[in-house]
């Protein structure tokens, strides 16, 4: 059993930075996706970033692609989410997710959320 923990959410203003942390209980296998989706008021959850534990493969929705950076600490069972050049429309709930295979919306193990908020 993984648990998901996620920190480093805020308020920012557009341009900003944050940094989201997850932080992973439980064994974390080799052939495991771990990554971000977010959650917009009154839109559906969509897929940010993935990355595959073994590090060999990194995804990004084109909507942050040069501006967030997935990384992971395998020593530490974090995956990070550096968020530059923030956007208003990058304010959302984000939620760390994993699963053994892909990260799809059914994926396996889910964090409970942190808020981020873009002012303009």
């Amino acid at each position: 059993q993984v648990q998901l923990v996620e920190s480093g959410g805020g308020l920012v203003q557009a341009g900003g930075s944050l940094r989201l942390s997850c932080a992973a209980s439980g064994h974390i296998f080799f052939g495991y996706t771990m990554g971000w989706f977010r959650q917009a008021p009154g839109k559906e959850r969509e897929f940010v970033a993935a990355i595959r534990w073994s590090g060999g493969s990194i995804y990004y929705a084109d909507s942050v692609k040069g501006r967030f950076t997935i990384s992971r600490d395998s020593a530490k069972n974090t995956v990070y989410l550096q968020m530059n050049s923030l956007k208003p429309e990058d304010t959302a709930v984000y939620y760390c997710a994993g699963d053994p295979g892909a990260l799809t919306l059914g994926s396996r193990y889910w964090g409970q959320g942190t808020q981020v908020s873009v002012s303009s």
